[in-house]
């Protein structure tokens, strides 16, 4: 497909790529260690038209044996390796400190040409390692991407087909990443129903550190200050306290790993979220309240701002 990596035409997976055709006539779609996100890939891809065949494999075997009765993939293999045996692109749906292994073990299984992107919520060494995993043993291409579509809910058994429409997917290139592989994964998340950025990875992991890893921080660690508390209080909970704190409720193990790999930029987040608080704080102790409702209007005028979700 790529002028970097000529190909013969009889030597890409099922004829993938033939004659540069849209993402909506893929070949194979396979996908990964499916959980919530990946397994509405499957869902929306299989909905929207975007693959002929779609492929999932799972780790655990009583996951596999339940996959296996979904209208919404066509085979399940029992390992990675055959799962991505004549794959055009490969999804890679596992917690993010899986990703890079996964994309080492099936590197020397992926055709020449085939595409490999993820859902992880951290690009940075991602990115770059993964890439020069399949470097090192094909000709495939990995770039990375990130829905913002998750929940505190894990599972495929949660997954719906529209879990992306309307919602930014971050697309990952690196600067040595091929321009028509960036492209095709663009308009692969983009037919799935997906808002596509496309930024460096470093600066996603920026961004995200503070949009999305510190109010996870800060939910949990509420959480966590209130349970030093009298047991009872909770009971009392309205809506302000659950909607603040409701992805208290996500995995910690999932959490643990996310916040191991961008643990740089979520310190410099905490970092300035201190500062802030430390602010208000010194705004009460000193009885500033024109300066307390100021900061206050501020947080309002910003929330105002969000985009409605759909």
């Amino acid at each position: 497909m790529f002028p970097s990596h000529p190909l013969p035409k009889d030597s890409t997976p099922q004829g993938l790529f033939a004659s540069l055709r849209p993402v909506s006539a893929l070949a194979q779609l396979t996908i990964l260690a499916p959980g919530l996100l990946g397994g509405s890939v499957a869902r929306a891809a299989r909905e929207r038209g975007v693959a002929s065949r779609i492929v999932v494999w799972s780790r655990r075997p009583e996951s596999r044996l339940r996959l296996r009765e979904q209208p919404w993939c066509d085979a399940v293999a029992d390992t990675p390796e055959a799962a991505v045996h004549g794959a055009s692109l490969v999804v890679l749906a596992a917690p993010v400190d899986q990703i890079v292994p996964l994309a080492r073990q099936i590197a020397p299984a992926l055709a020449s040409g085939a595409l490999v992107t993820d859902v992880g919520s951290v690009k940075g060494e991602i990115c770059r390692l993964g890439h020069a995993a399949l470097a090192a043993h094909s000709a495939a291409h990995f770039v990375g991407a990130h829905p913002m579509a998750g929940s505190e809910k894990t599972g495929w058994e949660h997954s719906t087909a529209t879990l992306f429409e309307r919602r930014t997917c971050f697309v990952t290139p690196l600067d040595q990443t091929h321009a028509d592989a960036t492209a095709t994964v663009v308009k692969f998340w983009h037919d799935l129903g997906s808002e596509v950025v496309t930024v460096a990875p470093d600066r996603h992991d920026e961004i995200v550190a503070h949009i999305s890893h510190l109010p996870q921080v800060i939910a949990s660690s509420l959480c966590g200050f209130l349970a030093k508390k009298d047991h009872t209080w909770r009971n009392f909970a309205g809506g302000g306290l659950r909607d603040t704190t409701r992805i208290a409720g996500s995995d910690p193990q999932i959490w643990r790993a996310i916040l191991e790999q961008n643990r740089d930029e979520v310190l410099r987040a905490l970092s300035g979220f201190e500062d802030e608080l430390h602010g208000l704080r010194t705004a009460l102790s000193n009885r500033d309240y024109v300066e307390i409702a100021a900061r206050i209007e501020r947080g309002k005028a910003y929330r105002d701002q969000f985009r409605p979700l759909p």
